[in-house]
């Protein structure tokens, strides 16, 4: 559902010159998507580089399709990940890989800002977007509220405005969606498979550690 407030940030960017952001594609769903996928297919690479912590030879192997804009994306990353993070993947213990999934285009401009952040600093700049979210996301002008998140990691004026103009990267962020659509029937975020398992929604340390542990 489109709302006044999101209209508001659609046309915001579309407005300052970022009319490309608004080319995301409509999802389209046939049937009730599998309570599992293959999960050699579900880890075969995009067309973008992964974005993955952790080791690739880990018992479990955890990949989320998650959207800048979700407020449950956010409560997971602020409230579950880093203890997931350090109890199973510094540990060797899990393999996670996040992909983009894009609710709306001020979603899309987020990941744009995190894949092309100088120094490779993609998980940084998707936490600090999480932790930031209210500034930016649900606000009247959430094109200033990126421009200044993107300081923070040393974006210029001219490379924010390049990352955010770059159509070669927003295609290949809607082919990343199209792909967790199609293939493996993503419907909303976060939607997380634990070793090829669907898990839909927010998770607590305590929950998904009841996924994880028996498969240790």
């Amino acid at each position: 559902m489109l709302t006044r407030r999101r209209f508001l940030m659609t046309t915001a960017i579309a407005a300052a010159g970022f009319a490309a952001m608004t080319s995301l594609s409509g999802l389209a769903f046939a049937q009730e998507p599998s309570p599992t996928v293959d999960q050699a297919e579900l880890m075969k690479p995009g067309v973008l580089p992964e974005m993955a912590l952790g080791n690739p030879d880990a018992k479990v192997k955890v990949v989320e399709y998650m959207s800048m804009t979700c407020s449950h994306c956010a409560d997971f990353h602020n409230k579950t990940f880093e203890e997931i993070k350090t109890k199973y993947i510094d540990t060797g213990k899990m393999y996670f890989v996040l992909r983009e999934f894009p609710l709306d285009p001020l979603a899309a401009a987020g990941f744009m800002l995190a894949r092309n952040a100088p120094g490779g600093k993609y998980f940084d700049v998707v936490a600090y977007l999480f932790k930031t979210q209210n500034q930016w996301a649900f606000v009247d002008d959430p094109l200033s509220g990126l421009r200044n998140v993107s300081k923070q990691f040393g974006y210029s004026p001219s490379t924010f405005e390049a990352t955010l103009t770059d159509q070669k990267l927003l295609d290949n962020i809607n082919e990343t969606r199209k792909r967790g659509a199609d293939a493996f029937g993503i419907t909303g975020t976060p939607t997380f498979f634990i070793n090829g398992k669907r898990e839909v929604g927010f998770m607590s340390v305590d929950e998904m550690s009841a996924k994880i542990d028996p498969l240790l």
